[in-house]
């Protein structure tokens, strides 16, 4: 076997290229820079969020469709649907609607967009988003563009919570639902979007989180999904207020069916955990090639075991003798290979053959490897 200082250097760059290769769509496949994805772990993902919910002793889930609602227990899971795109099929609406009346426990939070509110609006729920932006000159996190929300209820879910940091987020429309989180008396709303408070603006606290019971659940509207990014949870009071809305619960669902895609290898794998069907062609497949490769005649298993076996580490010197004692590995074995010599020689005409080949050979070497070849060639 080659050491690999004797390869020549353009293999060695092409072998690291490839390595390089693998590795990157490797990382690609599994991860995600997709804002709010569970798998990116820059400052706008929420890799964080699954850490925040190991960490209280649940199991976070990933949910890539709302079947997901129908997989887990609604007394001990809490799901986190955050800036949600799109329609709501009535299936979808359905079995988010019955996980909720079952005693499960929903948070939506969203900030300008309608996603939000069109999945709030499908399941009948009180609170809405106000979509316009919310600015706090007095109580903020160094930009009053992120305001700190520092009036808590005494509401028993926020009981250890002492305030909810907001990136650019908006306010909620309560109607009927409790408000448990509210901004400072100096907060007020951007509508222009000038990023100053004109004279048409007003001052006032305003509500940015609100629950509501639905059922025997309960639902939580945040006024900022990027309240709960990677970078936000070690803002004031962010974390404590996940940690109060995971409370007892066993299992986090993170509901990504109405947004950013999952990565590739990540969807795969979660496919391939739901559903017996794929467990069943994988396994399947795999022992059909496992008996496709027995059934290979031996010209083709052969050289590939060569291979396979030469980056073990594993194969067996063929320069062993009669004896069963191997032959010194780290000699070279690519220049010297029985099949090498040319089969019409006689014994003596192969010891001089290969004595001309390698002259720093000792005769006992010489002698091995020509027995070796002869007893090849009489097999």
């Amino acid at each position: 076997m080659k050491r690999p200082t004797e390869y020549p250097t353009p293999t060695l760059v092409l072998g690291a290229l490839a390595v390089f290769i693998v590795l990157f769509l490797l990382v690609a496949a599994s991860t995600s820079s997709a804002s709010f994805g569970a798998y990116n772990g820059a400052w706008d993902g929420t890799s964080k969020l699954r850490d925040v919910a190991t960490g209280v002793g649940a199991d976070p889930e990933i949910g890539h469709d709302t079947a997901a609602y129908s997989r887990v227990s609604p007394n001990d899971t809490v799901a986190f649907v955050l800036s949600p795109e799109g329609n709501y099929s009535e299936t979808d609406r359905t079995r988010i609607r019955r996980f909720v009346q079952r005693g499960g426990t929903l948070l939506v939070a969203g900030d300008y967009g309608p996603g939000p509110n069109r999945l709030l609006s499908a399941l009948g729920t009180d609170a809405r988003l106000d979509g316009r932006p919310i600015r706090d000159d007095r109580r903020n996190f160094r930009s009053p563009a992120l305001p700190v929300a520092g009036n808590v209820s005494n509401h028993s879910l926020v009981a250890n919570v002492s305030a909810l940091t907001l990136n650019h987020g908006t306010a909620v429309t309560p109607n009927n639902a409790t408000v448990l989180v509210r901004t400072s008396g100096f907060a007020y709303f951007d509508a222009n979007r000038n990023e100053k408070l004109d004279k048409s603006e007003s001052i006032s606290s305003k509500p940015v989180a609100t629950v509501e019971r639905f059922g025997d659940g309960r639902v939580i509207v945040v006024g900022d999904s990027s309240a709960m990014i990677n970078t936000m949870l070690d803002r004031p009071g962010n974390q404590a207020f996940v940690r109060a809305v995971i409370g007892d619960n066993r299992t986090v669902l993170l509901d990504y069916s109405h947004t950013s895609r999952l990565p590739p290898l990540a969807l795969a794998v979660l496919l391939l955990r739901e559903s017996s069907v794929l467990q069943l062609l994988v396994g399947g497949g795999g022992l059909v090639l496992v008996f496709i490769w027995g059934q290979q005649p031996e010209s083709v298993r052969r050289p590939l075991s060569s291979v396979r076996s030469r980056f073990a580490g594993g194969t067996r010197d063929w320069r062993d003798d009669a004896s069963g004692e191997p032959a010194d590995r780290s000699e070279d074995r690519t220049t010297s290979r029985p099949d090498s010599i040319p089969a019409e020689m006689s014994e003596a005409a192969m010891v001089a053959y290969v004595r001309d080949r390698h002259p720093d050979w000792e005769s006992e070497r010489i002698r091995r490897v020509v027995a070796a070849h002869r007893d090849e060639r009489s097999e």
